[in-house]
Order: structure tokens, then sequence, then C-alpha cells
């Protein structure tokens, strides 16, 4: 039986009202919980966590549903919960503390604060007995008590060198000249030897996608011709979506995996990491032409679509690990499953291209995974390719059908507008390199709800639950929209989304800029006050703020000729120069921001009535040219507003769509023969 509620009953977050029915006597953040530490003089107990993380659910069963352990806890502590999704603030410092004090982070996040907030003690994960070399949760619980009321001398220096340590990681000093494409190759070099030549990915177990990792290898192979980087983009794209990383059954990406070859995931799925691959896929099929990553891009936005949207347009979060108190019980089959289900004509088919085993693959069950192409299962079969690819796809709906009917992992619901701004910039792309009109009304549904909805002046809220936002927007909020509404525009070319992307970052430059070394705070200038205010340039999870914002900048000093947006986003190059060469694996965004600078964009224009069948075959076959760095505009010749300066007086050469292609304040000739157009995009 449950304990009775507590305050996170009150709490709009999935996460935190899973454990509004535990004995422990959890507070949300904020003063009222530091308030009661500075009355009682005692330490803060903070746990972060999210409702995707399995490890989050095994250490709420094993310590917080345990009324000794919450006794203790109690007891000891003023207990506070955060949703990391929520505060990615409070997360971001306190995780950098966990890494100081343990070489490592992760979820869920145990920290031990003083009643100002200041870290002293922390991990991570705590069972609760001695387990692996772990400690026991009540063993640490009782230690970090006793060392609060006995030696108080030693939390205090703890305090002292944890704070200290914490300012340090947000001082750099601002290189004096710009980095630049020789940069760019010099990180990719790098991050190539890294690369794993068997399965893909970078190093060994547990691999994650690294989306901007590869982004990264694509852009320094266009730079430098270097076909060995596009082929380990593409190897790596290939067997992460053949494997059990990738739903092969109902699309779209888990989180990451826990072995080398990418077949076991931690099942979990997260908005961010789908919103981020779908537009890398893209990259992948305008390179090779290969529809193969069209089809993975396209049936992941189809289960966001189908899975993660709200009915009022924006986007959810992320999708459980867990069913029926199990890791991946959803997604895992059995052989007598298969064939129950299958029937003896394709079921022996199936479990041959998935790998469905007696013995299993995992913890005795079967996760889907590709073992063999379908031509080559043709071959083996010695049956018609194209035959078995229609067994396969009918084998397919059946399993997704059945799958349909168990227990669903759980879900939340509430809509973050930062990771709203990724998925709607990866259905512009998608809109764009597919030809799918239906994924940019996506997009502009989901652009007109974080408008309607979490958006106030030229301020945004973070998050949205049941027709409620709350909390003062965070940097990655206002950067990834601005961002997305570029996109939209360029997909689109509705000049109303360009302006909005500008005031985003107009708003940015007002109230997250520092004017004292330059770059970007995760916080505004009116946000709650924190022990640190960080200036993250670090690529987690997802990019960035700082890098985001770059290259926002960037892109909107070429569309809109404002010199301010150019230097600003300069200024954030050369903050971060030095720790972009030495580390680049944690700055494949911000060196996206270099490449993009380095030489400048693409400006296409394409002069032509916008909605003239041969002006879109035209944008048609210019949208689905890997362009790494490039801006596009479409101009009406009967339009008589202002243009850019640079294509002032550019026409339309005999009434037939015409292309401009300039860089670095050089235009092409005009070109209407797509023989003459591609030559300009290499």
């Amino acid at each position: 039986m449950s304990a009775p509620p507590n305050r996170l009953i009150h709490e709009s977050s999935p996460y935190l009202r899973q454990h509004a029915h535990n004995p422990v006597d959890w507070y949300p953040w904020g003063e009222e919980a530091f308030a009661r530490a500075r009355r009682e003089h005692k330490p803060i107990l903070l746990s972060v966590g999210y409702s995707a993380c399995h490890w989050c659910h095994v250490m709420e069963r094993e310590s917080f549903e345990a009324p000794a352990i919450a006794a203790l806890m109690n007891e000891h502590f003023v207990n506070v919960k955060v949703d990391r999704e929520e505060r990615p603030d409070v997360d971001h410092i306190y995780m950098s503390a966990v890494q100081l004090l343990t070489g490592r982070g992760g979820w869920p996040m145990t920290m031990f604060l003083t009643p100002d907030g200041k870290p002293f003690y922390g991990g991570t994960y705590y069972p609760p007995e001695d387990r692996h070399g772990m400690p026991a949760f009540p063993r640490v619980l009782l230690a970090i008590a006793q060392a609060w009321a006995e030696r108080p001398d030693e939390v205090a220096r703890s305090v002292g060198e944890i704070h200290g340590r914490l300012a340090q990681l947000e001082a750099h000093q601002p290189a004096d000249t710009l980095p630049g494409g020789a940069v760019v190759l010099a990180a990719a070099a790098q991050l190539a030897r890294a690369h794993d030549e068997q399965y893909g990915g970078i190093g060994a177990a547990p691999k994650f996608p690294n989306t901007g990792v590869y982004d990264l290898l694509l852009r320094a192979a266009a730079r430098a011709g270097e076909g060995r980087y596009r082929e380990m983009a593409l190897f790596t794209l290939r067997r992460m979506a053949e494997g059990g990383l990738y739903d092969q059954l109902g699309g779209g990406f888990h989180r990451y995996s826990v072995d080398q070859r990418w077949l076991v995931p931690h099942f979990e799925k997260m908005l961010y990491d789908n919103a981020q691959l779908v537009p890398l896929y893209l990259s992948g099929f305008q390179l090779s032409g290969d529809d193969f990553y069209a089809r993975i891009a396209r049936e992941t936005l189809d289960y966001v679509l189908r899975e993660l949207r709200d009915p009022a347009g924006g986007f959810w979060s992320t999708q459980d690990a867990d069913s029926e108190g199990e890791e991946g019980r959803f997604f895992v089959w059995s052989v007598d499953e298969v064939t129950r289900l299958l029937g003896p004509e394709l079921a022996p088919l199936a479990c041959r291209y998935w790998d469905v085993t007696p013995e299993g693959n995992f913890e005795g069950h079967n996760i889907l995974h590709v073992t063999l192409s379908v031509a080559q299962l043709a071959a083996l079969l010695n049956a018609d390719a194209a035959q078995v690819a229609r067994q396969l796809a009918a084998a397919r709906a059946t399993l997704f059908a059945a799958r349909a009917g168990r227990v669903t992992p759980g879900l939340d619901s509430k809509v973050l507008t930062a990771w709203n701004g990724l998925m709607i910039s990866a259905l512009a792309k998608a809109s764009e390199v597919l030809g799918e009109p239906r994924y940019a009304q996506a997009a502009r549904d989901a652009a007109a709800f974080l408008a309607r909805e979490l958006q106030r002046g030229d301020r945004l809220l973070s998050t949205w639950k049941d027709g409620v936002a709350k909390l003062n927007g965070y940097l990655d909020d206002y950067v990834f929209c601005a961002a997305a509404q570029l996109d939209l525009f360029e997909a689109t070319q509705e000049r109303p989304y360009l302006l909005d992307a500008a005031r985003l970052m107009d708003s940015v430059l007002t109230h997250f800029w520092d004017d004292a070394a330059g770059g970007c705070f995760f916080t505004s200038d009116d946000h709650e006050a924190l022990i640190v205010r960080t200036k993250p340039a670090f690529d987690g999870s997802i990019p960035s703020g700082n890098s985001v914002a770059a290259l926002t900048l960037l892109r909107l000093s070429h569309y809109l000729e404002r010199a301010d947006y150019r230097e600003r986003g300069e200024a954030i190059l050369r903050l971060f120069a030095a720790p972009m060469q030495a580390q680049p694996f944690g700055f494949a965004q911000l060196l996206a921001a270099v490449d993009f600078h380095a030489d400048g964009p693409r400006e296409i224009a394409v002069v032509g009535a916008p909605r003239a069948p041969e002006t879109a075959a035209l944008l048609a076959r210019i949208r689905a040219v890997y362009v790494p760095n490039r801006t596009l505009l479409v101009l009406d010749p009967d339009d008589p507003a202002p243009r850019p300066a640079l294509l002032a007086g550019k026409t339309a050469l005999g009434g037939q769509p015409t292309v401009y292609v300039c860089q670095r304040m050089t235009c092409s000739a005009p070109a209407t023969r797509w023989d003459d157009v591609a030559p300009l995009l290499q």
C-alpha cells in the first residue's frame, strides 16, 4: 500500500508525480525546502532523475519506497526531488559537482548540499545494501549525517573546494584569433581515430549515437574531399539502424546501446535523440542516394508523430524503458510468439531476418535486429528479392499490430520548449529533402503551439503540461527555437519565421549575453539565483546552447545583413577556441559553427515564381544535394520588397527560374539549367 501523498502530488512533472506516494517527505526544488533546511540546520538530500530513466525507477523501488530507508532520509535530511528535464539549470550545476567528486556522472544523481545549496558530497545510484563495490544507501545516509553533525570543518572544507572548482569551470579566456577550417579538419582527424571500424560508432561499450560527431565528419568530408570520413558516418548510421538501438517494428531510436554492437539498448526513447538523428539520416540520404537512409528518417518521424505528438501540436518528451516493471519487456520477442503470429510460411523468414532464436539475445528473449540484407536473405533462400521484401513488410505489420496490444511503456507527456525546437528543425529538413508537405505542416503546427502556449512577447517559458506553461526559459529554449524558426523559413520561404528567429536571438543578446567575457549564460538575467551562473559550451545528449547560438547568429547575419549578429557569433567562437581544439568530441556542434564561418555559406538564390512547377522542380533538386553550409532564398521577380544587397538586380532570365550562387561577396553567372547549377553547389 502506498504512503499518503507528499508535496510532489501538486507538481505537473510526471517524474515528480511518480514519487508523490513515496514515504519520503519530498519537496520540489524551491525556497520552502531551503528555508526548512536553514531553520532546522539540516543538509539537503537532492535527488535528480527523469521519467524514462531505468535506474531511477530501480532506486525508487529499492530505497525511496522502503519505509526504513525513507525514515532515515526524513530524520536526517530535507529531501528535494528534481526532474532534470524541467530544471536543466539545477541538473547541470550538480552534475558538474558529482563529476568533480567521482570522475563520472549519470542518473539518478544523489547530492548532499548545505542549506544554501552548496554541494559537499554526492554520487549517482546507491543500492539498498552493499553491492558490486557500491556502498549501501543507508550506510551513506548515516555517514553523511554523522559528518554533518560531528565534523563541520571537514564539510566546510569540501564545500569550499567544490564551489571553487565549479567557478573555475565557467572561466574561459577568449582567443586572439578566430578558429578556421583547419581546426575542423584537425578535429575530424582526431575523432576518426576513435571510430570503431567493425561496428561503427565511437569507442567501445556503451555506445551513444553521437550525432554531432558524425555531422562533423560529414562536414569535414565535404570540406576536404575525404571519402573516408563520409564512409565512417554512413557505415555507423547503417549499423545503428540495423541494430537493436532502432525499433525495427515501430521506428525511432532508443537512448543508447549497452554493448559495442548496437544490439542491446537502454530502451527509453527520447524526443531529442530522434530529433537529432533525423537530419543526420537525411544527410546520409543526400550524400549516398540510398533510400535506406531516407526510410529510417521517415519511420523515425512517423513514430514521433504517431506516439509523441500532443493533440495541441507540441511534442512530448520521452517514452519509458520499462513496462510491467521490466526493462524492455514491450520490445522483446520469443520464437513461439513470432511463430504463432506469423505462421509456418512467414515465421522462419522473419526469425532469420531479425535474429529470433530459441536461446534469445537478451535475458532469454529476442531484441529484433537485422542480420543480413533483403538481397542476401533472398539469395540464401533462392527467392525473389522483391517478394521477400513484401513478405517482411507483411510480417512487420503483423508483429507491430500484435505488440500494440501489450502494456505500453510509460510516457512523459510534458512538452519541453527546447526539445520541440529540435523536432521542428528535423521536420523542416525532412520536408525539404523528402518533399513531403505533411512534415512541413507538422513543423508549422508545433511552431504555432510554442508561440501560443509558451511564448510571452519576446520571452519563452520552458515547459508545458495539460494546458499550463511554467518556468523561465533557458538558453537552450531560445536558441533551439530560433534555429527551428530559421530552418522552417528555409523550408517554407515564409518570411515571418525568419523575423521570429531574429526576435528570439535579440532576446538572447539582451537577457543571456555576458558583456564582460562574451558568450551566453544558461540562465537569463532575471532567473532565480543559483550557486553559480553557468555558461555551458560542451555538448551533452543535446548540443550546447552556446554552439547553437553561434551558428544561428552567423546564419542570421547572412540573411539579415546584421553585422552585430556576426560579431557576437565570432565572439562565442573565440571564447571557446581553446577547449574546442583540445576536446573536439565535446564541441562538435561548435565546430559546425566554425565550419560555417570559415569560408562563409553558399548563398543560394532562386529567382522565379514561387508557386510555378518549374521553380518547385528546381528547388527540389537543389534541396536534394548535401550542402552543409548554405542560405536559401526564393525571390519572386514580381515582388517589390527590398532585397539583400548581394541579390539586388538579380532577375529571372527569359522568364525561367534562375539560380545565383554567391560566396564571399562574389556571385556566379545566372543558371537556368540543372547541369549548370549542380557544379555551383559542390
